[in-house]
């Protein structure tokens, strides 16, 4: 049940606690013998018997500290040591001492073995190592005391080794749903990477010979009907994948920053114009990667249900904690209706391929639309740290790129 590699055993913070605590009650237990030695029988084989239990201590914490120690036999020895060790008391001690005194190890020394026992096997076996112990003292003692006005030593024993166990399987099973958490996610982010990536290459090569094959038609038909089908079946495939939050994925860490301006400037087309500050605008490769990948969805979308003739502006805004990039055209909209027919056709280009990665970044993607008047995408980035020197703030401008 312990894991010998001490960085991914979820108890391993509880086993140092356990071994500070086996410090502390080392010193009480011995400050305890220096003080009875003038009252014991055996005082040379008390102190021999407590060496060697001073040595056992030292090669069980360090077991258990490192790792290895975290077995069953480990645990299973040291409780024997401890039990054999307060039998000795009847040996080392005369009879009317041990009926007035707690056994020469001492009973908080003892409970090492307890709490070794609470955090390997958890709270029942927490329960059995104290009873262990405190049984063994009574027995020592030949009395069974149930008065636990007068003696509460084994009731808190036993509490102390429930309480323990619990808080040591509460973090195992905490450890074992954070894990299975961190593979799903990944898993999900993998395939709404994919899916994007399905999107943006194999999706609109199909859509484009369904298209060509049926205007061409003759053979070339039958060639789009399979085609459509591929498509279809695709489009069902990627949306019945999971989207993930965007507080589930972390994007890669930027080395450096890249001026998203210049990347925006390497789409203008004679239809495509751009707005931006003169100043370069740096975000994280990473965001600037996403950013672009999400308008190029958008120019495609455009090229193809705008009509013809359709121009499309872009003006990029740097606000300091954040960028507004806003993407309009002058064509003929989207019908209403036609979006939720879309995802209801499997077509998930909007909500992955645009929506998706703005919010994979942390972003807002708002789409504005009626038939007859364009279509206008507002996606506003939060910027984290830079790792360039930012810009001094340029005036706000607006639609038409004027000040």
């Amino acid at each position: 049940m312990g894991d010998v590699n001490d960085d991914r055993d979820p108890v391993a913070p509880l086993w140092r606690a356990a071994q500070i605590f086996r410090l502390v009650s080392f010193v009480y237990a011995l400050g305890f013998l220096i003080a009875i030695d003038a009252d014991l029988t055996r005082p040379g084989l008390t102190w021999a018997l407590f060496g060697l239990l001073t040595a056992a201590n030292v090669w069980w914490a360090t077991g258990y500290l490192v790792g290895f120690g975290r077995r069953w036999w480990f645990v299973a020895i040291e409780l024997s040591v401890f039990v054999v060790m307060m039998l000795s008391t009847s040996y080392v001690a005369d009879d009317a001492w041990v009926t007035g005194n707690q056994t020469w190890p001492t009973t908080l020394f003892c409970a090492n073995g307890m709490l070794s026992a609470a955090l390997l096997g958890g709270p029942w076996w927490g329960v059995a190592g104290g009873l262990v112990i405190g049984l063994t003292n009574f027995y020592v003692k030949g009395e069974l005391m149930l008065n636990f006005g007068r003696n509460a030593t084994i009731l808190l024993i036993v509490a102390a080794g429930l309480a323990v166990g619990m808080a040591a399987t509460r973090a195992r099973v905490s450890a074992e749903k954070l894990t299975a958490a961190v593979r799903v996610a990944a898993a999900a982010a993998e395939r709404e990477r994919l899916a994007r990536e399905v999107h943006d290459g194999v999706l609109q090569v199909l859509a484009l010979i369904t298209r060509r094959g049926r205007e061409i038609g003759g053979p070339s038909a039958e060639l789009a009907d399979l085609a459509a089908e591929q498509e279809r079946r695709l489009r069902r495939l990627i949306a019945d994948s999971p989207a993930i939050p965007a507080t589930d994925t972390a994007l890669p860490a930027p080395t450096a920053d890249v001026d998203l301006t210049a990347a925006l400037r390497g789409l203008v087309t004679e239809s495509v114009s751009v707005s931006a500050p003169p100043d370069p605008v740096p975000l994280a490769a990473s965001s600037v990667a996403q950013i672009v990948a999400a308008v190029r969805n958008i120019l495609d979308n455009a090229d193809r249900h705008a009509g013809a003739g359709t121009r499309v502006f872009m003006l990029l805004e740097d606000l300091d904690d954040e960028i507004v990039l806003s993407v309009r055209d002058d064509g003929v909209g989207i019908p209403d209706g036609r979006l939720d027919a879309a995802v209801a056709e499997g077509r998930m280009g909007i909500s992955r391929s645009i929506v998706g990665r703005i919010e994979q970044l942390g972003g807002t993607a708002h789409l504005e639309t009626a038939p007859g008047a364009g279509t206008e995408w507002e996606l506003t980035i939060p910027i984290a740290t830079r790792t360039t020197p930012t810009r001094t703030n340029s005036p706000r401008t607006n639609k038409d790129g004027a000040p």
